[in-house]
């Protein structure tokens, strides 16, 4: 089945207190950013696309050598918003996008290659990776229905009581049938705590078309920007 990827590299990194693009940080000597793109490419995704934003050009020129293709989001407006920006990247393909934020380069191959494998083996609409964490503070947490299946995805700031016990946390990695993404993008809606497009309401509408969502857990690794 034919698979591409799209990374999230447009966000500011506000908390690294840096001019510099927050996917363009060194890590082990190589860009955040081309550490992700690179073992995408090591896991045979067909096609990169890369999300920029601000310090587009500069993104742009430290991943140049790597042949991705690249979509502009003008306004910071969330991660679905950033994703719909990619509309162009997606139309007329069939089969699995992976998402990934380009600000994770512990990432391996082997995990990507797991998560396109089971998404596709049962044949859902979309899966999710997820960890159970002793801390999720400011993770969007995994809430499942009584059957145990996922039932949606609440961002931190949007948990009621209940929500903020669970551990289980989105870990911000996915694959969606490409198709139902696309359809689920324009119901998207941002009232929320942020004012923002969450890409994890997708899941709640996919849910709400009959759909099951898959989950995948992984072991956590804290980003390396956490306190």
């Amino acid at each position: 089945m034919y698979n591409c990827a799209i990374i999230l590299a447009a966000g500011e990194g506000k908390r690294m207190k840096s001019s510099l693009p927050k996917v363009l940080h060194k890590v082990c000597g190589k860009e955040m950013v081309n550490h992700v793109i690179d073992t995408l490419k090591e896991a045979e995704v067909d096609d990169i696309n890369v999300i920029v934003g601000k310090g587009a050009d500069e993104v742009k020129n430290d991943t140049s050598s790597r042949k991705v293709s690249y979509s502009f989001q003008d306004k910071q407006l969330g991660t679905g918003h950033a994703v719909k920006c990619a509309k162009d990247f997606l139309k007329g393909k069939e089969g699995t996008v992976a998402i990934f934020t380009g600000d994770a380069p512990l990432i391996t191959s082997n995990t990507i290659k797991n998560l396109i494998s089971f998404h596709e083996k049962d044949q859902y609409k979309a899966t999710i990776l997820t960890s159970i964490v002793s801390d999720p503070t400011g993770y969007g947490r995994i809430i499942r229905e009584e059957n145990e299946e996922v039932g949606k995805i609440v961002e931190h700031k949007d948990c009621n009581d209940e929500e903020l016990k669970v551990n289980e946390i989105n870990a911000g990695m996915y694959c969606f049938d490409i198709h139902e993404l696309l359809g689920s993008l324009e119901l998207l809606s941002n009232n929320n705590s942020q004012g923002e497009y969450y890409l994890t309401d997708v899941i709640e509408i996919l849910k709400s078309k009959g759909f099951k969502v898959g989950a995948l857990p992984v072991e956590f690794a804290r980003p390396l920007w956490s306190p």
